[in-house]
């Protein structure tokens, strides 16, 4: 393998629109959300290891998941940790660990990607990285892999390429914010927009150069403790700094004000895995087209429910159609699914009425 190969895989996320499966004490990718017998970040490092060497592989996770993190991947030395002591969103956390990759190897080149998505060609995954890495190995690029719509989603920003644009990797105009129904109707008949992953490519010198000319004083406030990253001293420093950082996303901070971002429209099929629904789009479906996971059924005029309980629960089902059902200790949620982005507001008013601890 490629020594000069890195990963930063995000895994810092509470997933609350999975709740109640997804807590703040144990969130969504450290559980089998599928029911594959692996939790997403296994999956998901899993995935990254096929072209990445393993102790190339960062894990970037809140601190109180570092237990969580050993315990999933024993692979992974608690060196390659990266432990955000506050919530910064994804640009404070993503320089951290950059600085932390520079100082071992300049040369890297790295990819970042979240740790809850859904790929099921990890072939086709791989054989794009590579094709990005090589790229970003030549050029002062910041690159993205873009997903190619496949109907008008809402709820994904985009992408805009420059539709003259011969090549397989494209120059990139603009990202778009979510946009409404028509809007995104609109995109799509263009023909060169793409669903905006999140997931990103770049050498260690572009992205440092990057956050160096867009966020300078993000960019000093990480960089004076270049002395002390990989030593024992790394942790008080974090400790300290990590705070003062501006709660702003890598994509706002960099992606949006550069001029050398470059996107290419992967060839894998893809899902972020942010919501029961997606989750059921994803799943196999029974002959009544219910989505089950872990749970044994018995199910009567019901159809596009998601079903999902501790092992081998037996529930019945009689009547319900496109509803959320989960069973998970001390909560049971029954919910439509055209209403789960309110999942989150039932979450806090749960919270609120009956304990902290069942958020």
């Amino acid at each position: 393998m490629n020594k000069n190969y890195y990963a930063i895989l995000m895994a810092g996320g509470v997933g609350s629109r999975f709740w109640p499966v997804s807590t703040q004490e144990f969130p969504k990718q450290f559980h089998d959300m599928l029911g594959t017998g692996e939790t997403l970040i296994q999956k998901t490092f899993s995935r990254l290891s096929q072209l990445i060497p393993k102790e190339n592989i960062f894990i970037l996770t809140n601190e109180s998941y570092n237990d969580l993190v050993l315990e999933q991947l024993p692979d992974v030395s608690s060196e390659q940790v990266v432990l955000e002591p506050a919530m910064r969103n994804t640009a404070p956390c993503i320089l951290y660990a950059s600085l932390k990759i520079e100082k071992l190897n300049p040369n890297a080149v790295v990819i970042v990607a979240p740790s809850d998505h859904w790929i099921e060609d990890e072939k086709a995954f791989t054989t794009n990285v590579k094709q990005a890495f090589e790229y970003c190995q030549e050029n002062d690029a910041l690159m993205t892999l873009g997903i190619k719509p496949t109907f008008p989603n809402t709820g994904y920003g985009y992408i805009e390429y420059d539709k003259e644009d011969g090549n397989a990797i494209k120059s990139v105009k603009q990202f778009r914010e979510k946009p409404d129904y028509n809007t995104a109707k609109e995109f799509i008949a263009k023909g060169n927009f793409v669903w905006n992953a999140g997931i990103f490519m770049w050498s260690v010198q572009s992205v440092l150069k990057a956050f160096k000319e867009n966020q300078s004083d993000l960019f000093a406030l990480f960089k004076a403790g270049q002395s002390v990253y990989n030593t024992d001293e790394e942790a008080s420093f974090i400790a300290e700094n990590y705070p003062k950082a501006d709660n702003i996303s890598v994509d706002y901070a960099l992606m949006e004000k550069s001029t050398n971002v470059f996107v290419l429209p992967a060839a894998f099929d893809w899902n972020d895995l942010g919501t029961w629904g997606s989750l059921y789009d994803k799943l196999p479906k029974d002959a009544n087209n219910n989505a089950v996971v872990n749970a044994k059924t018995l199910v009567d005029n019901s159809t596009g429910n998601m079903i999902r309980t501790e092992n081998d629960k037996v529930v019945i089902v009689d009547g319900l159609k496109d509803y959320i059902i989960v069973d998970k200790k001390e909560v049971l949620l029954i919910f439509p699914k055209e209403k789960e982005q309110d999942i989150k507001v039932v979450l806090n008013t749960v919270k609120e009425n009956f304990g902290e601890h069942l958020g």
